[in-house]
């Protein structure tokens, strides 16, 4: 196959790329001392294979010669990419891929030059995330207690699942936290006294996030219904939200825990759990929140990156406007 005639399915990855030396010790590194999370060293793995499927020959194996591609081929590689059909941002961390192998080998290895240094991505447009507004996060929240309240279940794990859910969403949306984050949660992490939780982010940074007075009931509620039915959930380090088996929940079973209660709540199922976090820091900083608290609150790096938000609020602004004003 020419290698122009990739699509984004049929784009190869040598599978023989974790046998690299070259990348044994990238990805090591980037646990090690980059903290990188396991899905991050996995999107590398996969990216660096990538392109040594589109460069080296079929003929050829681990260990490669990282030497030999040239900054031309560094720019053929993101245009063939990006003509598969993908979207700006996968090309983009394509480039940012390789950007960060090359600089650990000229760190490392002593490579003299990187042939993907200054190298831009394809232009990339920024998309507004998609968020509820205030009253369909409320219905959302409301939607498992108002099931507890109607259906009444004598079961008690079907009760510990409704109070579970309750607590899940009342916690995403007081927070602003992300489901990775939330699933990790442990008893130790939580005071509800003082309306707290301590969360590790990206790069094991940890951060403090608040937690409202019905997030903090709703855990208070949810807790009490799991020491009925395992006792010794409560420990320090026992996980925060279980599932029926009393062991810790993942990040896919929140995210089926919230299409059905969007179902149920009337609210498309395409949502995920990550658009509470959306909508959080939108509601913030329409009511006035500083950008700066906000960015703390939702651990990002760079207040650039919680800019985002602002755009949002004052795009409502303007409709409101237009809408409102005599002469809008």
């Amino acid at each position: 196959m020419n290698r122009n005639q990739h699509t984004l399915q049929t784009w190869a990855i040598r599978e023989d790329i974790s046998r690299d030396p070259a990348v044994q010790k990238f990805i090591q590194w980037m646990r090690s001392v980059r903290h990188g999370s396991e899905q991050t060293c996995i999107n590398y793995t996969r990216d660096i294979g990538q392109f040594a499927a589109w460069f080296f020959k079929e003929s050829e194996s681990a260990p490669y010669d990282w030497t030999r591609p040239m900054r031309s081929d560094a720019k053929r590689f993101v245009l063939d990419y990006a003509k598969t059909g993908a979207k700006p941002t996968s090309t983009a961390r394509k480039l940012a891929s390789m950007r960060s192998f090359y600089r650990f080998l000229i760190m490392d290895d002593g490579l003299s030059a990187s042939p993907f240094s200054g190298l831009r991505p394809p232009y990339k447009a920024k998309v507004l995330p998609i968020l509820l507004s205030e009253s369909e996060v409320l219905r959302l929240l409301n939607a498992p207690l108002e099931s507890l309240v109607r259906e009444a279940p004598e079961e008690p794990l079907k009760r510990y699942g409704l109070l579970r859910d309750a607590a899940i969403f009342e916690t995403l949306y007081s927070t602003g936290m992300r489901i990775s984050e939330l699933v990790a949660l442990k008893n130790k992490n939580v005071s509800l006294s003082q309306g707290v939780c301590v969360v590790l982010g990206k790069g094991n940074k940890e951060r403090r996030c608040l937690l409202g007075k019905p997030a903090q009931e709703a855990i208070q509620n949810m807790q009490r219904e799991a020491l009925l039915l395992w006792p010794s959930t409560n420990g320090a380090e026992k996980p925060l939200f279980l599932n029926y088996i009393g062991e810790g929940l993942t990040t896919r079973s929140v995210e089926r825990f919230m299409k059905h209660w969007l179902a149920v709540a009337g609210l498309p199922d395409t949502l995920s759990p990550h658009k509470l976090r959306h909508s959080f820091a939108t509601h913030l900083l329409a009511h006035g929140a500083d950008l700066r608290a906000v960015q703390e609150l939702l651990g990002h790096a760079s207040p650039a990156t919680t800019q985002i938000y602002t755009h949002l609020t004052v795009g409502r602004l303007v409709d409101s406007y237009h809408k409102a004003h005599p002469r809008g």
